[in-house]
C-alpha cells in the first residue's frame, strides 16, 4: 500500500509541475543592438512580464529594426518585435529597402503597444572641431549597417550637403564609443531613445558634442521635432535640438489572442515602475496610440476597449 500511494502522490507532483509548464508561455523579443538603449528597454520589457504574467520573454539582439519586419517572413507566433511603423508601411507597400522582397506574412503584422520614440543622435568628440553639421565635412563618421538609425543618417547627410563630404568608418555601431576614444573616428550616429546608453558611455568617458538641428533642417527631414534637456548626458549645458521617429512593438496574427492580451496589460500595468527606472518610460502615455498607424492585434485590442483607451478605426 505505501508503494501505491508513494506513486500517487508522484503522479500529482508531476501533474502540478505539468500544469505549471503549460501555464507558462514564452515569446521572443527582438528590438536592437544590445549597446542600445532599445535593447535595455527589451531587457525592462521581459522582466516586467515576468513579475506581472506567465510569460517568459527572450530578449534576442538583432541588427535593427528593418532585420525585425524580414524575419517576420520566417518567424512563428511567439515572435515580437519593434520598428517604426513607417517600414510596416513600406514593407507592406514593397518600396524602399523592401522593394523585390515582398512577401504575404508582411499584410498579417499587427500592433500591440508604442514604446519611446527613436531619437536622432549626431555625437562628435569634444575635441573634433565639430558644433555644427557644417563642420563634419572631412571628418570621419561611423553610420553602422543595416539599421534604421543608419540608414536615416545617410539621408541627412545628404539632406545636409554632406554627401561624398565626409569619410563613412567601416566600423560597427557597437564599436562607436571604442572607435570614438582612440581616434579612429570623429563622429558617429546612433537613433536611440533619450538618453542612449552609448552616448552616455562617450560623454562621460570621452566627451563628445551632441550637433542640433535648425529649425530648417528639421523641416527639411519631415521627421518630428524633439527636444533633449539640458543636463542629459555629462558636459551638456544647453538643450539639443533634434528629430525622432515613432517606435511599436508588433506580433503578427500568428499570436494568440490570449498571449497578446497579456503581453499589452502587463506593459501598460508595468510602465510606471519601468518608469522609476529609465526616464525614457516616462514619455510613453495614451497620446503615444496615435503613433500606430496600421491594425492593432484582437487580443491587444481586447485591453484597450477594457482600459478605455480610445482607438482609430484605422487601427480596429
Amino acid at each position: 500500500m505505501q508503494s501505491v500511494k508513494y506513486l500517487t502522490g508522484a503522479a500529482v507532483a508531476f501533474a502540478i509541475t505539468a500544469t505549471s509548464a503549460f501555464a507558462e508561455t514564452r515569446v521572443t523579443y527582438k528590438s536592437a543592438k544590445s549597446t542600445s538603449s532599445y535593447y535595455q528597454m527589451a531587457v525592462q520589457i521581459a522582466e516586467a512580464m515576468k513579475a506581472g504574467s506567465d510569460i517568459i520573454v527572450t530578449v534576442e539582439e538583432s541588427q535593427g529594426s528593418v532585420q525585425n519586419v524580414m524575419e517576420v517572413k520566417a518567424r512563428g507566433g511567439d515572435y515580437v518585435f519593434t520598428t517604426p511603423p513607417a517600414l510596416v508601411r513600406l514593407a507592406k507597400g514593397g518600396k524602399a529597402m523592401f522593394e523585390g522582397k515582398g512577401d504575404p506574412s508582411f499584410d498579417e503584422i499587427r500592433a500591440l503597444f508604442p514604446i519611446p520614440s527613436l531619437t536622432m543622435h549626431f555625437v562628435a568628440r569634444a575635441d573634433a572641431g565639430v558644433s555644427s553639421f557644417a563642420d563634419l565635412e572631412g571628418k570621419t563618421v561611423l553610420l553602422g549597417k543595416g539599421s534604421f538609425g543608419a540608414r536615416e543618417g545617410e539621408k541627412y547627410l545628404k539632406l545636409f550637403g554632406l554627401e561624398g563630404k565626409v569619410t563613412l568608418a567601416e566600423v560597427e555601431l557597437s564599436n562607436a564609443v571604442p572607435a570614438l576614444k582612440n581616434g579612429q573616428i570623429d563622429a558617429f550616429v546612433t537613433a536611440g531613445s533619450y538618453p542612449a546608453p552609448n552616448v552616455i558611455e562617450a560623454a562621460a568617458s570621452t566627451g563628445v558634442v551632441v550637433l542640433s538641428l535648425s529649425e530648417e533642417q528639421i523641416a527639411e527631414t519631415k521627421r518630428a521635432r524633439l527636444v533633449i534637456p539640458a543636463g542629459t548626458y555629462a558636459g551638456q549645458d544647453s538643450d539639443i535640438v533634434t528629430t525622432s521617429l515613432p517606435v511599436v512593438a508588433y506580433a503578427t496574427t500568428k499570436m494568440d489572442d490570449e498571449t497578446a492580451y497579456q503581453l499589452t496589460k502587463t506593459y501598460w500595468e508595468g510602465k510606471a515602475a519601468m518608469g522609476d527606472a529609465a526616464p525614457w518610460w516616462n514619455g510613453v502615455d495614451e497620446s503615444l496610440m496615435s503613433n500606430i498607424e496600421g491594425k492593432v492585434h484582437p487580443g491587444a485590442i481586447r485591453f484597450y476597449k477594457e482600459a478605455g483607451m480610445s482607438l482609430t478605426d484605422a487601427q480596429m
